[in-house]
């Protein structure tokens, strides 16, 4: 085994990542050393290196959609064998002692570890991870079409259950989460409507071949009444005119960890029984569900592969909007 990896370093935000040799990572207590075969390039990791959000680890490895086999293991780590293929997700590690832990919320843990942002993550030809965050992956899937359930899937699944029950479903910002919970949604018997930036033709139209029943521009109403909203893109004014689609005792769950300001809306949009509510990270009985349907569906990612030295380049297409589906990067 090699002693250095290459990898891709986030000096400071604002700046392009850059390419570097490294010395090799080891785990250390109840932890597993990975050698990364993809890692899905996330909205979140954007948002990590625009400087959108504001405390990363810095030098850090971005990456927090993880796909890898486990090659190592620190003392104590020994529930996934050597040789297990795993994916390992945002949430890297909790404390297990605060309340939220305690009540099963440890996606709202006071004292968390978030991979490739406080945690290095999979930009890089080798990564550790926390054994408790990472799953076993089923088969079926390639490396590749298995990096975006890691946050884009996971994310979606959330959403979805914290929708509640609706029969018509609206989704706003049709990528890689999006494209993922309507294969989901459509495998359940949903009605689902696409909602995509205006302009963008090609994501309608991919809505639409995935099984959508109706794909236009976000600034159009629906053809029909929703009973819940998912906003994937990190646009504020989405929120009120989520809203108005929603009838009356309609969910909108806002499903990014950044969002541009919500506009002064109406208290009218509100009334009539609307829940309007955000999804924070994920919880292992959201992965584990994810992984136990997906090859049910049977999910079919859309990826773009990329060469884990032209990470800025993934980047740069997913800022521009020109990824369909989504990106991966393979070392």
């Amino acid at each position: 085994m090699p002693t250095t990896m290459r990898a891709m370093l986030l000096e400071r935000p604002g700046r392009p990542l850059r390419l570097v040799t490294l010395p090799r990572p080891e785990p250390g207590p109840r932890q597993v050393l990975i050698r990364v075969s993809a890692c899905g390039v996330c909205r979140t990791d954007l948002h990590v290196v625009d400087g959108e959000l504001t405390e990363p680890k810095l030098p850090l490895i971005p990456g927090h959609e993880i796909v890898g086999q486990v090659v190592a293991q620190g003392p104590g780590a020994g529930r996934h064998p050597i040789g297990t293929r795993v994916g390992v997700p945002w949430l890297g590690h909790t404390c297990g002692g605060c309340p939220y832990c305690a009540s099963q919320r440890e996606n709202l843990c006071d004292h968390p570890g978030f991979t490739g942002y406080t945690l290095d993550g999979g930009y890089a030809e080798y990564c550790v991870a926390d054994q408790d965050y990472c799953f076993p992956l089923p088969p079926g899937l390639s490396d590749t079409a298995s990096a975006p359930l890691l946050c884009a899937g996971l994310i979606g699944h959330r959403a979805l259950r914290l929708a509640g029950n609706p029969r018509r479903l609206g989704l706003y910002g049709f990528g890689a989460a999006a494209h993922l919970v309507a294969q989901v949604a459509i495998y359940q018997g949903l009605r689902v409507h696409a909602f995509v930036q205006p302009g963008d033709g090609a994501a309608a139209d991919f809505a639409r071949a995935l099984g959508c029943v109706w794909a236009g521009p976000s600034d159009r109403p629906a053809p029909e009444p929703l009973d819940a909203a998912i906003i994937f893109a990190p646009v504020g004014a989405l929120i009120p005119a989520a809203l108005a689609a929603v009838a009356k005792g309609g969910r909108v769950v806002a499903a990014g960890i950044h969002m541009s300001d919500i506009p002064s809306f109406p208290y009218a949009l509100l009334w009539g029984e609307r829940h309007l509510l955000s999804v924070a990270n994920l919880t292992r009985r959201d992965a584990t569900e994810l992984l136990a349907i997906a090859p049910v569906v049977p999910l079919k990612p859309k990826v773009e592969v990329f060469a884990l030295a032209a990470a800025n380049q993934a980047l740069d297409s997913l800022r521009a909007g020109h990824i369909t589906g989504a990106a991966v990067l393979v070392p």
